[in-house]
């Protein structure tokens, strides 16, 4: 009973006006006053809501860089060189991959995937060490290089194989 005696005191008691908010501090010596914003004019007119036009639905025009050619075919010798090299990548021998890798991007330097997977190896080659290790720099242009010969290029450890 004493509880609500309490709430219902608390609750028709007169309510009180609250405190004038306190002025703002003035900034210390030396420094600028901050800005204070000055209101925007109410314009007279609001303006109208902007309506959503409609887009025609047009097919684009295929363009260089939207057709993009399949990577021409590697001679036999670079075809056998890559797949040594993948056969040392995937034990863990990168210095024999990367010397199988250099032999089929020297047979064929126009093939995207020679230039990956040379570049890769090179990555792997310099990952231990510093951020500037020449490795790493020339991993760095070889995958650019792939990516100029064939932006379709898929390793193979990414090709579904049923």
């Amino acid at each position: 009973m004493l509880l609500a005696t309490v709430v219902l005191s608390a609750a028709l008691a007169p309510q009180t006006a609250p405190a004038e908010p306190l002025p703002p501090k003035p900034p210390p010596p030396g420094t600028t006053a901050p800005m204070e914003a000055t209101p925007l004019p109410a314009t007279e007119e609001p303006a109208p809501p902007l309506a959503a036009e409609p887009v025609p639905a047009v097919d684009p025009e295929p363009t260089p860089a939207m057709a993009v050619e399949p990577a021409p075919a590697l001679s036999a010798e670079a075809q056998a060189h890559i797949d040594a090299g993948l056969k040392a990548f995937i034990r863990g021998r990168f210095s024999r991959a990367q010397e199988e890798f250099e032999k089929a991007y020297t047979i064929d330097p126009q093939s995207a995937a020679a230039a990956f997977y040379l570049g890769y190896a090179c990555y792997k080659l310099g990952e231990p060490t510093r951020r500037m290790d020449p490795n790493k720099q020339r991993s760095k242009e070889l995958f650019a290089t792939a990516y100029e010969l064939d932006p379709a290029f898929v390793p193979v450890w990414h090709t579904k194989t049923n």
